[in-house]
């Protein structure tokens, strides 16, 4: 049985605007293992990189370690996002569309490991990932180029 603690982060500049997620894999001793910036591109809102930082994490974990790996893991998910835990959680109900999709997502992507659970975290125990999230998006901004 392998314990894993995610840390995901997802941001916007411009709400809705250009975004990204941060994710940062840890052994249950809180020690990295591996971690992962991307940009998602642009007209996307601060809740949806939210989410997407979450998909993207299940599947890249499935991806780097095997679906045998998954199988036989507790995964705690932590988030800054108080809205993406409370709705994993039950605890919210999900009105918007977009965010409904994503949620039914991760639901079925939770059915490949052992458990997922999602722990609410302050933003300062979420540095990493912010890191990660913000890495990407000036990345993505300076290579923009004007003509």
């Amino acid at each position: 049985m392998k314990n894993i603690i995610i840390y995901t982060d997802g941001g916007s500049r411009g709400n809705p605007g250009k975004a990204a997620i941060g994710v940062v894999f840890c052994n249950e001793m809180g020690q990295e293992i591996k971690k992962f910036g991307e940009y998602l591109g642009d007209g996307l809102t601060n809740n949806e990189a939210e989410y997407q930082a979450v998909i993207f994490a299940l599947k890249k974990f499935k991806a780097v370690f095997g679906k045998k790996i998954a199988e036989v893991s507790d995964v705690e998910v932590r988030s800054d996002s108080e809205l993406l835990v409370n709705q994993m959680n039950g605890r919210y109900k999900l009105e918007n569309e977009k965010i409904q999709k994503f949620f039914i997502e991760i639901w079925n992507l939770k059915i490949d490991f052992k458990s997922v659970k999602f722990k609410a975290i302050r933003r300062e125990q979420n540095k990493e990932a912010d890191r990660l999230v913000n890495e990407a998006l000036d990345g993505q901004m300076s290579s923009q180029k004007l003509f």
